[in-house]
């Protein structure tokens, strides 16, 4: 797609235990008048999740269907396991109508994205830890997990870590105990963009 749309989509980027999602809730909070489009998995919904909420739960066929007739704008295997992957017509309908776009994604997912929207579309923010141990123990508070899971999720983070300054346009410290701070860079960001486009809408350059 080479035609820049009106609206823009913000993603929200980093590894497994940063925080991805804990800044998108609390941005739902401050600013329910953005999109926050949810994603399709393969997976079980757990005790509580219903479908549509938190993610639109799909068979294995469906989704590699939807992968086939081209639905998705980015997807992956998750754990070496179950389909996650980004809906296309919600985002590009909402860019469309001018609108502002909010999206958790990995690394893998933010460089899918950038290659098939416009540039002038997409800003991403890469969120960071300051260190292995912190984003240990924040995947580990979310249940126990084998060592070999635990080294492999770190070799993958290890890699985000590695291209998060290459590849997306900001970065912003994710810290324990610090979760405001972290939540207003981002808005702050957010809004700094949305003004720098009204300017350029308003000046015609």
């Amino acid at each position: 797609m080479d035609k820049q749309l009106p609206g823009t989509l913000f993603l929200i980027v980093g590894p497994s235990g940063v925080g991805k999602g804990t800044v998108i809730a609390h941005l739902k909070k401050r600013r329910p008048e953005f999109d926050y489009p949810i994603s399709a998995t393969t997976r079980k919904p757990r005790a509580g999740e219903e479908d549509g909420v938190v993610y639109h739960f799909v068979d294995r066929d469906t989704f590699e269907r939807m992968i086939e007739e081209g639905e998705l704008l980015e997807y992956a295997i998750v754990h070496n396991k179950e389909y996650y992957g980004t809906l296309k017509t919600p985002i590009l309908d909402a860019l469309k109508e001018g609108r502002t776009v909010i999206r958790e994604v990995d690394m893998q997912g933010c460089e899918s994205i950038q290659e098939v929207l416009p540039e002038e579309n997409v800003v991403s923010i890469f969120l960071t830890v300051p260190d292995k141990q912190d984003l240990i123990d924040r995947i580990q508070k979310r249940g126990k997990l084998p060592a070999e899971e635990i080294k492999r999720r770190m070799e993958s983070a290890e890699k985000e870590f590695a291209k998060g300054g290459e590849v997306c346009n900001y970065q912003v410290p994710s810290l324990n105990n610090k979760v405001k701070e972290c939540v207003d860079k981002v808005e702050a960001i957010i809004n700094s963009e949305i003004h720098a486009e009204d300017t350029h809408d308003i000046n015609g350059a």
